[in-house]
């Protein structure tokens, strides 16, 4: 019988043994790390899933995720996050991510989608619109063929406009999408990085643009 070896990501220390506790309970073998370069250093092919904290203090956990990615890990991995909302499990599917439980949650819950995930085996999602498609593994916008480099703020930004095509996103949903937990972003901030991702998309030939909806947020199509 095959013992699944888990890596638990977390960086409170009380929650990472609770964590890891209970995964052992489980019938998994747990190792852990306390933040996003412990993780990188440890994860390798003898690990069969990644419990990932997106809250980490030295990265976003979607970072960590598409760094992952892009140096072939192929497990599955399942975002933390304080934060539940559509945007947000979004924008960790387009990092790469296979599933994503908020807190707080219950173990024998967090048990269950592990399994389920080591069933299912890696992957790295994508998302695509039209002759669109975000690459988490090499952390690219191709249009077509052609890639647009993109910095990760803009990538995650990207995907949570892409994920809805033609619908209104929120101002507040946005940078919940491309910032760590607790940021503060201002606005100018915001409207920046969004022009900056305009100027890559036309830079590429994109056929999409995004649309300011004055006091609201911005649209993709």
């Amino acid at each position: 019988m095959t013992v699944h070896r888990i890596l638990v990501v977390e960086d409170d220390h009380g929650l990472r043994d609770v964590l890891a506790r209970g995964l052992r309970d489980e019938g998994f073998d747990v190792v852990t790390a306390a933040d996003g370069a412990g993780a990188l250093r440890i994860v390798d092919d003898r690990t069969h899933a990644v419990v990932l904290d997106i809250g980490l203090p030295d990265a976003d956990g979607r970072d960590v995720c598409q760094a992952m990615r892009a140096t072939g890990v192929t497990v599955p991995v399942i975002f933390l996050t304080a934060h539940d909302g559509l945007a947000d499990r979004l924008a960790g599917f387009s990092s790469g991510g296979d599933d994503y439980l908020g807190k707080p949650f219950h173990l024998v819950e967090l048990a269950a989608r592990v399994r389920a995930a080591v069933r299912r085996g890696g992957r790295a999602p994508g998302i695509e619109v039209g002759a669109l498609r975000l690459d988490p593994v090499r952390h690219l916008l191709l249009v077509g063929e052609t890639p647009v480099p993109l910095t990760p703020t803009e990538f995650r930004l990207l995907g949570c406009l892409m994920a809805e095509p033609g619908a209104v996103v929120r101002r507040r949903v946005l940078v919940r999408a491309g910032w760590p937990e607790g940021a503060q972003v201002s606005d100018n901030t915001l409207d920046q990085y969004l022009t900056r991702l305009r100027r890559k998309l036309r830079s590429g030939a994109c056929a999409h643009g995004i649309e300011t909806v004055r006091g609201v947020g911005y649209r993709f199509g």
